[in-house]
């Protein structure tokens, strides 16, 4: 496997995903009003935010990071994202999980086998 030296930190404990596409014209700025206003959160928290383009070809994170805003921006040259629908506005995510994100797989497939509770074995 390929080394990804400029990728968000598998350790970041907030991460989520926008699932409507924005208009990629938006900067930093923009896409801070947009995390305030439309989502009721604080873009200074420190979690990082992931959106994409109508074409899903493109993502755009954005984090707060001590004294300024990091954008990290990937444009695909062939395929497209997989991103998951609308249902919800926002999607949390973990590190592993926006990673895989950006490799190409669909997140909303990768689900591990579910956790069974019981009380007793007989």
């Amino acid at each position: 496997m390929r080394h990804r030296y400029l990728r968000p930190s598998r350790d970041l404990p907030e991460i989520y995903l926008y699932r409507k596409p924005i208009d990629f014209r938006k900067q930093a700025n923009g896409l801070a009003l947009l995390v305030e206003q439309e989502l009721g959160h604080s873009p200074f928290s420190g979690a990082l935010y992931a959106f994409t383009n109508r074409q899903r070809n493109k993502i755009k994170c954005l984090m707060w990071e001590d004294n300024g805003f990091v954008l990290y921006y990937k444009a695909l040259a062939e395929e497209k994202f997989k991103w998951p629908g609308p249902a919800d506005e926002l999607m949390p995510l973990t590190g592993e999980q926006i990673n895989w994100l950006l490799d190409g797989y669909d997140i909303s497939l990768l689900r591990g086998h579910k956790t069974l509770h019981y009380e007793s074995v007989g």
